[in-house]
């Protein structure tokens, strides 16, 4: 006896069920948002009672990274497989069947096939795309559901729409595919041969052609090689004449159609008229025909017989045999060599150079690499030497000369290319100053302090004299600007005389201007690190010869040194005062000058590079782009979170550097190197710390002092020479100079070694 339907005696099916949602018409299906249809399921997504779903689309592997659409990720992508279905011919006599042959073309974007049959010359029959692209269902009972990429192998049938198609082979990046996917590939298989098809062939390679000409293709050899010329140098000896003489041509090759063009070059006051060309563009014969043929009788093929009737149209027999043909050879490009003869209408033509087109064209087809010129004519005799007249006293040396060069007089040529590249550029002055004093027994004038400028442009100089308080001299402007002559040279001669040269300015020399002796004593740092940077243009400033220098000083002096430094650093830190290295090396006698080793002190001076607080750097920076009215940080920061594509907060130096420099934000070059570097952590940067120190609108920061700008916009490369008035490290010397270290423990192990 069963219960009574009530509360209590029936099991409840949605006991312990959590989702009662209605399913909505519409789901994505690989990564595209369709319509459900049928396939719609239940309360909370289950089921109907004997639903099944069927699956839709190709199950493609997941990969690492972003899950892209199919749409997205096969975008122009397809399948390519070779195949041929039998077509009954019912009605023919000839042919019973015929095979056509055709490709299957399944896009992967979205399981659409195309079929399409290659058009064949006067088939018959309609070809072209048999089946357009759409997706193709199965063939009963499964017809409601579509073919997909798992259906697909070589040598196997498909029926598509009731046609038997036979699938043979497929390329190479279908077969990599499916490979990849697990599929396990058939052997290919052959096609059969069409019968029909093989007849016809059989009929057409039989026939003959009845026109008077044949026809030849010449349109690849046109657009492989149109606007390609060959240029090769001639000559053309023509002294057994009659005031004949050597004629130098140029002949043109055209590779586009194997024609040849010969232009003469007529040198001038010459007395021959100068004409268009030589030869005519034209195809060139081996061999001299003994008498013109007349037009009509080269021809490819023969006429036998011609006749006409009042019935019948005119009609002709043509050789088959070409009993008739002349063969002709023509000069191609494999004949023209350097050093070989060109018959030339008669003409004995020698090829003796060519160009370099030319010469990269015979390398890549022939191999050919000697390609020596032919010397048919002497070396020119060297001009005499023009000689000047003597400097007249007007103007500078330069005008002179350039008056006595031509009848129309011009000013002298600068060297404009070093102008536009040693002028004045930034913070770049290229100018080179240096402190000099006056070399006199006068007391006076020996304490006068002057300041030499030497500008890279141009190669001038100026004296400016620094004004002293009491000293009874004005100060002030010593020397204009100009070029200044060395001394001991003859003003009135017809050489060209020698003016001061960078390389000439060094602190130690020694410069006499217009009658004055002066001592440069010393430089600023933008001079000396000019010229540290370029050592090859300054050989006071290379440390490569100031080194080999040291290195030549023979093994009992260096025993001294060995002494002097154990004295000179009692606690054996490694480093020595610079006054005491300066005295070494000037009492060695190895040809140092003051300025090598103010160089040699700099390369191995004690530097402290002081920590700057992070403080104070982002105040300057809030500073800087406060000036600047800089307010684009919403911009920013949208810009940083959109190139971080895995949403982490974090991008490295690089991205960051170039986002700040695509927004231009108005900061120094260090002080923004700074930032970055102080935000790293390894080779990623916090952008949202960043963007918050940076922002001045929303976290400003106390204000800053006008020193501590200055202290980013100006980036000093070097300490200056005052760096290399400090503590030298002799220790990293004596390695890179004698190539043995000095133990900072041991004082006596320096004297020992």
């Amino acid at each position: 006896m069963a219960l009574p339907f009530q509360p209590g005696n029936s099991p409840n099916i949605r006991l312990g069920k959590e989702r009662f949602h209605k399913s909505q018409h519409f789901d994505y299906s690989n990564g595209v948002p369709m319509l459900v249809g049928s396939e719609k399921p239940g309360i909370g997504g289950e089921r109907l009672v004997g639903q099944k779903i069927k699956p839709k689309y190709s199950v493609y592997p997941k990969g690492e990274g972003s899950d892209l659409p199919s749409w997205v990720a096969f975008d122009k992508q397809a399948l390519c497989f070779e195949a041929y279905f039998q077509e009954a011919v019912p009605v023919a006599q000839v042919e019973t069947y015929r095979i056509r042959k055709c490709k299957i073309f399944f896009y992967l974007e979205d399981d659409t096939i195309q079929v399409v049959e290659p058009e064949y010359k006067n088939s018959g029959i309609p070809q072209g795309t048999l089946i357009r692209r759409h997706r193709i269902p199965l063939p009963p009972p499964n017809d409601d559901e579509f073919y997909n990429i798992f259906h697909f192998n070589i040598n196997q049938q498909m029926v598509l729409y009731s046609r038997i198609f036979t699938v043979t082979s497929c390329d190479s990046f279908t077969r990599n595919f499916l490979t990849k996917l697990g599929v396990q590939l058939n052997d290919p298989a052959t096609m059969p041969d069409d019968p029909y098809s093989k007849l016809r062939k059989q009929l057409e390679d039989n026939m003959k052609p009845f026109r008077p000409y044949e026809r030849r293709d010449t349109l690849k050899q046109f657009l492989n090689y149109d606007r390609q010329v060959l240029r090769f140098y001639c000559l053309w000896d023509d002294t057994e004449s009659t005031y004949g003489d050597q004629r130098e041509l140029i002949l043109h090759y055209f590779l586009a159609d194997d024609t040849i063009e010969v232009t003469e070059v007529i040198p001038p006051n010459s007395g021959r008229h100068a004409v268009s060309k030589y030869l005519r563009r034209s195809k060139l014969p081996k061999h001299t025909p003994a008498q013109m043929k007349q037009p009509g009788e080269i021809t490819d093929r023969t006429v036998l017989n011609v006749f006409a009737s009042e019935s019948q149209e005119k009609r002709f027999i043509l050789d088959s045999l070409k009993t008739g043909a002349i063969s002709e050879e023509f000069y191609k490009d494999v004949d023209l060599v350097i050093g070989g003869e060109v018959n030339m209408w008669g003409r004995k033509v020698i090829i003796t150079d060519c160009d370099e087109f030319t010469k990269n064209y015979y390398r890549s087809k022939y191999g050919t690499e000697d390609f020596t010129p032919v010397q048919y004519k002497a070396p020119p005799t060297p001009k005499p030497p023009k000689l000047l007249p003597p400097y007249n006293g007007f103007g500078s040396e330069e005008d002179s000369l350039s008056s006595c060069r031509g009848l129309l007089l011009k000013p002298p040529q600068k060297d404009f290319h070093k102008f536009m590249e040693k002028d004045r550029c930034g913070l770049n002055s290229n100018v080179l100053n240096f402190h000099a004093k006056m070399m006199t027994t006068d007391p006076v004038d020996r304490g006068r302090v002057f300041i030499i400028s030497f500008y890279l442009s141009d190669d001038s100089m100026s004296v400016f004299e620094q004004p002293q308080r009491n000293s009874g001299v004005l100060g002030g402007k010593f020397l204009e600007r100009c070029r200044v002559r060395k001394p001991g040279q003859e003003l009135f001669n017809s050489e060209t005389s020698e003016y001061f040269t960078a390389q000439d300015l060094y602190i130690g020399a020694t410069l006499c201007l217009n009658g004055k002796n002066f001592h440069l004593v010393d430089a600023d740092d933008y001079a000396l690190s000019y010229m540290e940077q370029h050592a090859e243009e300054f050989p006071k400033a290379n440390t490569g010869n100031i080194l080999s220098k040291l290195r030549s000083i023979p093994e009992g002096k260096r025993s001294e040194i060995r002494k002097f430094l154990n004295l000179s650093d009692p606690t054996s830190t490694g480093f020595i005062p610079y006054e005491s290295f300066r005295s070494l090396l000037m009492g060695l006698d190895c040809g140092l000058s003051e300025h090598e080793v103010l160089v040699l002190g700099r390369c191995f001076s004690e530097r402290k590079q002081p920590e700057v607080d992070v403080g104070l750097m982002l105040a300057v920076a809030q500073d800087f782009l406060k000036r600047k009215h800089f307010e684009e940080f919403p911009t920013l920061a949208r810009r940083f979170a959109y190139h971080d594509r895995l949403k982490t907060g974090r991008l490295s130096i690089k991205e960051t550097r170039t986002i700040c420099k695509a927004f231009k934000i108005p900061l120094p070059e260090n002080l923004l190197e700074g930032l970055l570097s102080k935000f790293a952590d390894g080779d990623e940067i916090d952008y949202h710390a960043f963007l918050a120190g940076v922002n001045w609108v929303e976290h400003p920061t106390p204000p800053v002092m006008p020193e501590d700008n200055l202290r980013f916009e100006v980036n000093t490369r070097f300490d200056g020479g005052g760096a290399a008035r400090k503590n030298i490290n002799y220790s990293a010397l004596l390695r890179d100079v004698f190539s043995f270290a000095s133990n900072d423990g041991d004082p006596t192990a320096i004297t020992s070694a």
